[in-house]
């Protein structure tokens, strides 16, 4: 059994639909619904049903799902200690991030491998979407984890989809707002805000949303964030992620006319990545898929 036909089912589950299955695994639309057939003919068992709403597993699908997700998880072990054995788990890795991904995605994997090679080193730098971006296509780094910018991706680079979290504020629990289930953009327009910095994803969306938002603080990371919302500077505009930087008495309220805010892997294209480098983005797939579990 091919296991890269496993992994294009569960991208498939997991995304909800081949083409954003075929997006994650970097590969043509036909190409997952092809190999998705391969292994339904190899298992004798149909796998997927497909609407105009996306697919999702047959009864027989659901119950192969974790059997599957072993045999994909003992794969990637078994390919792990291969690389260490011929040395593969040395040289230095170049990676950019935003606050959010370097917390959240990035220091898990980095922690991993650290603990098991010690012949890895890192540079991890962090930035707004866009000039982290920038460094990739001029070769600073080798691939970057950010939100996924406004604007289409430069020519030289490629964007793979890894994850997404609701957009939504952050208020004080003794906040006027704080009691509502839901907001609208437009609820922000007599507040004062707090957001990330200019050049930033979050930045550009709440001034696509909002016409001349009351910004008191540009915040460098999330944690600056939503320090100065609990100190009552203003409304905090951020995604929800599960992070170390949670605030005691703060409370986040759902956008509802906002979509989700999409967590991304940009590396250069037609460049051949150091094959730690390319270990090491692996990972990365892998932890974001943990989290969207």
């Amino acid at each position: 059994m091919r296991v890269e036909r496993v992994r294009y089912f569960l991208a498939a589950i997991e995304t909800g639909s081949l083409r954003a299955a075929a997006a994650r695994c970097e590969v043509s639309q036909p190409s997952v619904g092809q190999q998705i057939a391969a292994l339904e003919e190899e298992l004798d068992v149909v796998l997927l049903t497909r609407g105009k709403h996306g697919v999702r597993p047959t009864a027989a699908g659901q119950a192969l799902l974790e059997p599957l997700r072993r045999l994909v998880a003992a794969e990637e072990e078994l390919r792990e200690s291969a690389m260490a054995a011929d040395g593969a788990y040395h040289g230095k890795v170049r990676i950019g991030a935003v606050s959010v991904t370097a917390e959240t995605i990035v220091a898990p994997v980095v922690g991993r491998l650290r603990e098991r090679h010690a012949g890895l080193r890192f540079t991890v730098r962090e930035g707004g979407s866009a000039e982290v971006e920038r460094a990739v296509l001029d070769g600073e780094l080798d691939f970057a984890v950010v939100t996924v910018p406004v604007s289409p991706a430069a020519p030289g680079l490629r964007r793979v989809p890894l994850v997404s979290a609701p957009m939504g504020i952050y208020a004080p629990g003794d906040h006027p707002l704080a009691g509502r289930e839901h907001l609208y953009w437009r609820d922000l327009e007599t507040w004062p805000i707090v957001t990330m910095r200019n050049g930033t994803t979050l930045w550009e969306l709440l001034h696509q949303q909002v016409s001349n938002p009351d910004i008191v603080v540009e915040a460098m990371s999330a944690r600056s964030l939503k320090v100065m919302v609990a100190e009552s500077a203003g409304l905090g505009v951020l995604a929800k992620f599960e992070t170390s930087a949670d605030i005691p008495g703060l409370v986040w309220i759902p956008l509802r006319d906002a979509a989700p805010v999409r967590i991304c892997l940009t590396r250069r294209k037609h460049t051949r990545p150091s094959r730690a480098a390319n270990i090491v983005a692996q990972l990365i797939r892998a932890k974001a898929e943990e989290l969207s579990a």
